[in-house]
C-alpha cells in the first residue's frame, strides 16, 4: 500500500536535488557528486520532522525505480550518439590510444583488488569501475572550458567511444557472472556468448529496422512520437534483462537502432528531459542507498586507486597523443579529462549488489567516484598550467630578421 505522503517525499527529494544542482552550477562542477553526496546526508541516519521523512523509507523503492529509469535514459542517450562507423573513421591512432587506456586501467584495478584481497567476481566488478570513464562529465568539462573545438578533443571522443564499447561488452560478461547465480565455467560462458550475441544482433541487424521506425514515426503527433520511443525502448530493455542481460545494455542497444533514424534530432530533443530528470534521481538513489558511516574503511583503498587511475590515463593520452601527431603537452588534456568516473562505474556497483558481492565495493565505488567526478575537472581546468609548471612552456622560436644588405639583395632579385 502507497504511503500517504509518497508524493510529499518525492517532491523534497526533487527539491533537494535541484537545490544542489544550482549550487553545482554556481561553484562550476560537476552535478553528479552533489548529487550522490546529498543522498548520502538526508539518507539512513537523517532526521524526521513531523510527516517529513529525510530517510524516505516510504518513497525509497519508488525513488529507486526512478533511478531505474534514469539508467536507462542515460544509456538510450548515450546510444543515439554513439557510432560504431564514427569509431572505425577516426583513424588507427584512436583505436590504438583506446586499447592502450583500456589495457592499463582494467590491469590497474586488477591491482587493486588483488591489493584489496577480493574474490574474482569482485574484482572483475572492480576492473569495470575502474575501467569505465563518464561520458556525461567528460562532455560537461569541454563545453564549460570551451574545448569542444580543440584538435585533442577528437581523440578524446574517439576514446570515449571505444571505452564505452568495451564496457558494453564487460557488464554483459558481470551479468553472466553474477546476476544469472552460475558457478560453473560453462554456464558463466554460455550467458556471456548469449550477452555477446544480442549486442552483435543489434549491431549488425538492428539497423535494418530502421526504415520500419522512420515510418511509424512518420507524420506522428508528439504524444505518439513519444509512445513509439518509450514503448521501443522499455520492451528492448525489458527483454534484455529476460536473457539475463543487463538491461543496461539493451537501453543502450536502443539507442544505437535510432541513432540512424532521420528523426534523431527530434528523438533527441525528447529524451534529453527524461535523461536529465530521472538520471539525476538515478544518483540521487545511489546515495540513498549508502551510510557514510561505513566508507572509512574504503577510503584509503579508493583513494589508491584514483591516483593510480590519473597516472594510467595520462599515459594512455601521452601513447594517444604520440599516434596522432599532437604534441606531448596534449597528453595531460586528454588523461586529466578521461579520468573522470560516474554513471557506468556506479552502474557496476549497483550488479555487484544485486549479485550480493561484499558490500566494500558500494563503499569503495562511492569514494572513488567523489574523487574523481571532483578532481577530474580541476585537473582538466588547470592541465596547461600544470604542463608548463612542470615541463616549462614551449618556446616558440623568433623568426630571424633579416638584415638590410639581405632585404636590398632580395628586393634586386625580384627587379631582375
Amino acid at each position: 500500500m502507497l504511503s500517504h505522503t509518497l508524493i510529499l517525499e518525492v517532491g523534497i527529494a526533487v527539491l533537494l536535488v535541484a537545490i544542489v544542482g544550482l549550487l553545482a552550477n554556481r561553484l562550476r562542477f560537476s552535478v553528479i557528486p552533489f548529487f550522490i553526496i546529498i543522498g548520502m546526508v538526508v539518507g539512513q541516519h537523517a532526521p524526521q520532522f513531523g510527516h517529513i521523512d529525510l530517510t524516505f523509507t516510504e518513497s525509497k523503492p519508488f525513488i529507486d525505480f526512478m533511478g531505474r529509469l534514469g539508467v536507462l535514459f542515460l544509456l538510450f542517450y548515450l546510444g543515439l550518439e554513439f557510432s560504431v562507423g564514427r569509431l572505425m573513421q577516426s583513424g588507427k591512432s584512436i583505436v590504438t590510444g583506446g586499447m592502450i587506456y583500456v589495457f592499463l586501467n582494467f590491469i590497474s584495478g586488477v591491482l587493486i583488488g588483488w591489493l584489496m584481497d577480493l574474490p574474482f567476481k569482485e574484482m572483475m566488478v572492480l576492473c569495470g569501475v575502474m575501467t569505465s570513464s563518464s561520458t556525461a562529465i567528460v562532455a560537461k568539462v569541454l563545453t564549460d572550458l570551451k574545448r569542444t573545438a580543440n584538435p585533442e578533443t577528437e581523440i578524446i571522443m574517439g576514446m570515449i567511444m571505444f571505452d564505452d564499447l568495451f564496457i558494453a561488452m564487460h557488464i554483459s560478461f558481470l551479468s553472466g557472472l553474477i546476476l544469472t547465480g552460475g558457478t560453473s565455467f560453462w554456464s558463466v560462458l554460455g550467458t556471456s556468448l548469449l550477452a555477446l550475441g544480442f549486442i552483435l544482433t543489434f549491431l549488425i541487424l538492428g539497423r535494418k529496422l530502421v526504415p520500419i521506425i522512420d515510418r511509424l514515426l512518420q507524420d506522428k503527433s508528439p504524444e505518439l512520437f513519444i509512445l513509439i520511443i518509450f514503448s521501443l525502448l522499455f520492451i528492448i530493455a525489458g527483454f534484455s534483462e529476460t536473457i539475463h542481460v543487463a538491461e543496461a545494455i539493451g537501453a543502450l542497444m536502443a539507442g544505437l537502432v535510432f541513432a540512424d533514424s532521420r528523426y534523431i534530432k527530434k528523438i533527441e530533443g525528447m529524451i534529453a528531459p527524461y535523461r536529465d530528470f530521472f538520471g539525476a534521481m538515478f544518483f540521487f538513489s545511489f546515495g540513498l542507498s549508502i551510510d557514510m558511516y561505513t566508507l572509512g574503511g574504503a577510503v584509503g583503498w579508493a583513494t589508491l586507486a584514483a591516483a593510480i587511475t590519473v597516472v594510467c590515463n595520462v599515459a594512455s593520452g601521452y601513447f594517444a597523443a604520440r599516434f596522432s601527431g599532437r604534441k606531448p603537452k596534449a597528453s595531460f588534456d586528454i588523461g586529466f579529462t578521461l579520468s573522470a568516473r560516474g554513471e557506468f562505474s556506479i552502474i557496476m556497483a549497483n550488479i555487484g549488489k544485486a549479485g550480493g558481492l561484499l558490500p566494500i565495493l558500494q563503499s569503495f565505488v562511492v569514494v572513488y567516484v567523489l574523487i574523481l567526478s571532483i578532481v577530474s575537472p580541476l585537473l582538466t581546468k588547470e592541465s596547461r598550467t600544470l604542463w608548463s609548471a612542470l615541463f616549462g612552456k614551449d618556446v616558440t622560436p623568433l623568426k630571424q630578421k633579416k638584415t638590410l644588405e639581405q632585404l636590398e639583395g632580395s628586393a634586386g632579385n625580384i627587379d631582375t
